[in-house]
């Protein structure tokens, strides 16, 4: 069994969250949050920011951690468990451009029931629900903007 890390972000803007389209070779499809794998050296926070950044172009900062979601899957010769640490991100603009070297074809900011409907695997799905509930709290609290 193979362990990987991986850390992410839940970029809002605006009130919308930022989604990439995946498409690899066809077999592989389906709107996702940006996220990656942590470098040597790298810190948890600093890894989500720079995935953020390289692939979908976007600026944001970290507001606030949101939890881990684990997954696994097989490749041909083992099996991977992954753990994947998602922080509440908030956007400096729109602006978003997808890295097409990682397969990604398109990106944008979505309204959170576009974005839940969107998402391909459940437990970004389930991290969104929490990121978007933080942040519903801390603009209530006038702690967003």
């Amino acid at each position: 069994m193979i362990e990987a890390v991986s850390c992410g972000g839940i970029v809002i803007y605006r009130g919308k969250i930022l989604l990439l389209y995946k498409n690899f070779k066809n077999r592989y499809e389906g709107w996702v949050l940006p996220k990656g794998t942590v470098e040597p050296g790298e810190t948890h926070d600093v890894t989500a920011l720079r995935e953020v950044k390289e692939e979908s172009g976007a600026d944001a900062k970290i507001v606030e951690y949101v939890g881990k979601s684990s997954y696994s899957f097989l490749i041909p010769e083992d099996k991977v468990e992954k753990d994947v640490h998602w922080y509440l991100m908030k956007g400096s603009s729109y602006y978003s451009k997808p890295q097409a070297s990682e397969y990604f074809k398109d990106s944008g900011y979505y309204k959170y029931h576009e974005a839940i409907h969107l998402l391909k695997f459940a437990n970004e799905k389930e991290m969104l629900e929490k990121a978007y509930d933080m942040y519903q709290k801390l603009r209530h609290d006038g702690r967003w903007d």
